[in-house]
């Protein structure tokens, strides 16, 4: 909007004032916009320090995760946790893992199978929204350690036929991830920059792959991973 009651700035100034509004523009196109603290400092790594995750904070991570929202409120999710304490428990779960999730993982001081539901209980029904649900679960989860210096790295690197048949998990349930939990050991910063598609390329607007009018102008595509 111009400002009427301003007087006009010399030509010097003018060019002090469009080289400054031009540094404020390109300002605007590289920051990253501002997401929760939380999220910003989530990241997923494979260093674990030994030390064991208390109990008292094994209990509040699966609280968070109870209290996810789902379709119906169906809560189709289930956790098989596996500590260290409990060696019999951990080392079937780390042997579902691909070799290369497991060189890293065993360090893990607790690793959990997270498991889906497949049918409703209060209709007959598929439920095409649990592998959708679980996830919820687990992102509270996950954002939950991230407050008490906890981290995760999840896992689609292992045998979910191996983990349904070393834990007896019935037809109806399906293993989906593993995830490795623990304090870090090592830098509290990621090692390298992350990256992240931008907005334009999934937020649409109108019909399928038109970008929302808001997402174009956001430029930038670096956020944690």
């Amino acid at each position: 909007m111009w400002d009427e009651e301003r007087p006009a700035a010399t030509t010097e100034e003018a060019g002090k004032e469009g080289g400054t509004m031009q540094a404020t523009i390109q300002a605007s196109r590289t920051r990253e916009p501002e997401i929760h603290e939380l999220l910003a400092r989530r990241w997923s790594p494979r260093a674990f320090s030994a030390r064991p995750v208390e109990p008292a904070q094994l209990v509040r991570l699966f609280q968070a995760a109870r209290w996810a929202p789902s379709s119906y409120n169906a809560q189709p999710w289930a956790f098989i946790l596996a500590t260290r304490e409990d060696a019999e428990g951990y080392n079937r779960v780390l042997s579902t893992l691909a070799d290369a999730n497991r060189q890293w993982a065993q360090r893990a001081p607790v690793l959990i199978l997270a498991v889906a539901k497949l049918e409703f209980d209060h209709v007959a029904s598929p439920n095409r929204h649990a592998f959708y649900d679980l996830g919820q679960a687990v992102a509270n989860l996950t954002v939950d350690a991230t407050s008490l210096d906890l981290y995760i790295h999840q896992m689609g690197g292992f045998d979910a036929h191996l983990a349904r048949e070393l834990f007896a998990i019935p037809a109806g349930f399906e293993p989906v991830a593993v995830l490795a939990l623990g304090y870090l050991e090592g830098p509290a910063e990621p090692p390298a920059a992350r990256t992240r598609k931008p907005l334009a390329d999934f937020v649409f607007s109108g019909s399928w792959a038109r970008p929302a009018p808001l997402a174009l102008e956001t430029e930038t595509q670096t956020r944690p991973r």
